[in-house]
């Protein structure tokens, strides 16, 4: 009976064991099996991310190898849309662009749709570049561009899945992104984070490169604006990209709006074909040059270039055309100038140096009487010539050294009044034979000293007065005027004090705000001198008139020189003239 109840008891222990190993088997197994089911869906997310952050990664590393640095939406865009069937469903992938006259609508199709699919997906776009913008958008204004698979008008199915996704560069809205689908719930949190992230980046490193564009624009701008030279930029339609002030000041342009290339053609007439250059320029991808072309009165070089893309997968592509109209009417007239000085120095040195081996040749022979009358009239020509021949040579050594700098100013003190009385006293002779007037007029307050160089103010009126006698005629009169100017009086009030009227119209406000000064004018009753060419009387080489009264052309480098002297005693000098009245040329140095 025992040995039965212990046999009993101990199958029991060992059905407990078993049942509690059974259960702790079991129990292990399910938390084993949890353990996995958990490691498992973190594997598969962890799969998942990985699978997105590559795919994320090759898009951006597509878009980095295609587009480069390029400011083109249209193909940063197009590399997104292109990519996308790698990772989420879509019936159509499409996106809308403002462009200046129109709104672009791309779709790509991965499936057959009918044309009432596209139709909406189209409105619901055109809504929400509407509502982005807070414009109206209409049919009419989109351009529609479709690819990828064909419409199928039997496939009915309406849009069920539907993503919108502004693009943005900075902080304007260029367009909108969109994924549409005929199945329903497609486009979850996580898809649309990744395309949110890719889109969001590219238009960062738009934005970004944008920025330096702008600034590095903004210089060349500014370069340009600024160049001398006239610079239009066109692009392959020929439209005006870029054009700078002188370009518009060489055609005229007066226009408000923005200057076009028919501008140019209407302005530039038959003078020069900018358009058809620009394009024979462009299509050949070949450069040209056009030398002295006349427009408006003014001498041009010509420049016509292509324009290559120099810094993108597409080096060597010609993006427009650009002219450049350089200025060579001062080069033009310096040549001329060149050649009539040449002329002019050869005349005015080959005539006296003529004269003196004529004479020379006279005085030579044996029977010549030094003594003569005929001889000393000889040897006083020779001395003229030779004194003439000096005279040119001084006033060119004088420039020369007045624009090197060179040239020394010597102040001292000296009476304006002797200086002036005695180039009269000069003069005197010449004036009586002439049959012209030679008189000094002086104010009442002039100083006895005046710091000054007696050498350079005594060439300046030389100038003066040997050029107010060569262009009046007998009969006529040449003044000295000399006074104090005050600040606040202008020259036609001080002349009428000094009881001057000389019929020439003075300005009532000259020099009225000049300083205090010791002013000096020659006055003369003479030819006088036309108003366009007054302003070019103190320019080297220029002559008052084609030749003085006694047929004699100078070398037009007096008064170049007697305003570089006053302006080295930091003084101004100036003329008033009218023609078949006279005319006043004035010079004044400040004083204290």
């Amino acid at each position: 009976m025992f040995a039965e109840t212990a046999g009993i008891i101990v199958f029991l222990l060992l059905i407990s064991s078993a049942f509690a190993v059974g259960l702790f088997l079991y129990r292990r197994e399910r938390k084993v099996r949890a353990q996995f089911e958990v490691r498992r869906a973190e594997l598969e997310d962890r799969e998942s991310k990985m699978h997105q952050r590559m795919y994320e990664l090759a898009i951006l590393k597509e878009l980095g190898d295609r587009v480069g640095y390029s400011l083109d939406v249209h193909q940063i865009v197009d590399v997104i849309t292109g990519s996308l069937h790698q990772f989420i469903e879509y019936s159509a992938v499409s996106y809308m662009l403002i462009e200046p006259e129109k709104v672009l609508f791309k779709v790509h199709l991965e499936k057959s749709v009918h044309r009432g699919f596209i139709d909406e997906v189209r409105d619901r776009m055109l809504k929400s570049l509407s509502a982005l913008l807070e414009k109206e958008f209409k049919r009419e204004q989109v351009n529609e561009i479709l690819s990828g698979a064909i419409i199928v008008d039997e496939v009915e199915e309406p849009v069920r899945s539907f993503f919108n996704i502004p693009l943005a560069i900075g902080d304007r809205v260029v367009g909108v992104l969109t994924v549409s689908d005929t199945k329903a719930g497609l486009y979850k949190e996580e898809e649309m984070t990744i395309l949110y992230k890719i889109t969001s980046q590219a238009s960062k490193a738009v934005t970004k490169l944008q920025e330096v564009v702008k600034t590095e624009q903004s210089k060349l701008n500014a370069m340009v604006e600024s160049m001398a030279d006239g610079v239009v930029m066109t692009d392959l339609d020929y439209r005006v990209m870029v054009v700078n002030p002188s370009a518009k000041n060489i055609i005229g342009w007066q226009g408000k709006n923005e200057v076009t290339i028919f501008d140019f053609i209407d302005k530039l007439g038959n003078t020069f074909d900018i358009r058809g250059k620009l394009e024979e320029s462009v299509k050949l991808n070949k450069s040209y040059i056009l030398d002295k072309i006349l427009i408006n009165d003014k001498f041009f070089q010509i420049f016509t270039f292509p324009v290559l893309n120099k810094y993108s997968l597409k080096a060597g592509e010609v993006l427009g055309g650009v002219v450049i109209f350089h200025d060579i009417t001062h080069e033009i007239e310096l040549e001329r100038i060149r050649k009539d000085f040449t002329s002019m120095i050869v005349h005015e040195l080959r005539s006296p140096l003529d004269g003196i081996k004529k004479i020379s040749e006279l005085l030579r022979n044996k029977e010549t009487d030094v003594n003569s009358a005929n001889t000393q009239e000889y040897l006083q020509m020779v001395y003229q010539n030779a004194s003439r021949m000096l005279d040119l040579v001084n006033d060119i050594l004088d420039l020369a050294k007045l624009e090197a700098g060179k040239f020394e100013i010597r102040l001292e003190a000296a009476d304006i009044k002797d200086i002036i009385n005695n180039r009269i006293s000069f003069y005197e002779l010449a004036a009586k034979d002439a049959g012209i007037k030679l008189n000094p007029l002086f104010g009442n307050d002039l100083p006895d000293a005046l710091r000054l160089d007696p050498r350079a103010i005594q060439q300046v009126l030389n100038n003066f007065i040997s050029n107010a006698l060569k262009f009046t005629k007998s009969g006529g009169e040449v003044k000295i005027i000399a006074f104090l100017h005050k600040k606040g009086f202008s020259l036609s009030d001080e002349f009428l004090t000094l009881g001057v009227s000389s019929g020439i119209p003075i300005n009532a406000d000259l020099a009225r705000d000049y300083p205090n000064a010791i002013a000096i004018a020659v006055y003369d009753t003479g030819i006088g001198i036309a108003l366009e060419s007054i302003s070019q009387l103190f320019g080297k080489f220029k002559q008052l008139y084609p030749a003085s009264l006694d047929g004699k052309k100078g070398t037009g480098l007096g008064l170049s020189i007697a305003k570089a002297l006053i302006e080295a005693h930091k003084g101004t000098v100036g003329a008033i003239s009218k023609e078949k009245v006279g005319s006043i040329f004035y010079f004044m140095i400040p004083f204290e």
